[in-house]
């Protein structure tokens, strides 16, 4: 049984994958995207993203943990220097993967990992487009949404000067055609 054993082995030793997820993620940190496969994106994220967490916070003590993960002066000095500027004021989710499809050789699944500030193509497009409004994950709505706007036109009165296409009109009158036998019951009564 595998009770609590999270995280995706790779089919390697612990040696083995300490050394590999150490280096994908200087590669990472240094090239700012990397393609590798699906597999290896998903552990490498998991790998990362706490690194890139505390190099928000320059500290001797941070440095000293984030180099005992990288074992790689020159992807530190990158992390805690550029990254960690431009995602300082993220608070999450710092990595993007994509799904690329199958490699030739062998069939596996290969993925592009990439910092998502560093995407200049998709930023540029992301700042055309308006900024969206947090949501509360409560359920209740928030002062100023749509569905408040609609309430308060639905209660508002009805002018009729305010629709010109409204006349006033002699009252309506119920044509409909009355059922003989009904009229003839309540004459017997």
């Amino acid at each position: 049984m595998r009770h609590g054993k999270k995280g995706n082995h790779l089919g390697r030793t612990a040696s083995h994958r300490k050394a590999m997820l150490s280096n994908m993620a200087s590669s990472l940190i240094l090239h700012k995207r990397i393609e590798t496969t699906l597999a290896k994106a998903k552990e490498l994220r998991t790998y990362v993203e706490p690194l890139l967490t505390r190099a928000k916070e320059d500290t001797t003590h941070n440095r000293r943990i984030v180099f005992s993960y990288l074992n790689d002066k020159e992807s530190t000095k990158e992390l805690f220097g550029t990254v960690s500027d431009k995602i300082a004021s993220r608070p999450g989710g710092y990595t993007r993967i994509i799904k690329l499809g199958n490699r030739l050789g062998d069939a596996a699944e290969t993925a592009l990992i990439e910092l998502v500030d560093f995407n200049d193509a998709l930023l540029l497009a992301n700042a055309d487009k308006p900024a969206k409004t947090r949501r509360s994950r409560r359920g209740g709505n928030k002062k100023g949404t749509d569905d408040a706007v609609e309430t308060t036109i639905a209660a508002a009165p009805v002018k009729k000067e305010d629709h010109p296409i409204v006349e006033e009109s002699e009252p309506a009158v119920d044509e409909t055609p009355k059922n003989e036998e009904s009229s003839e019951n309540t004459d017997k009564a």
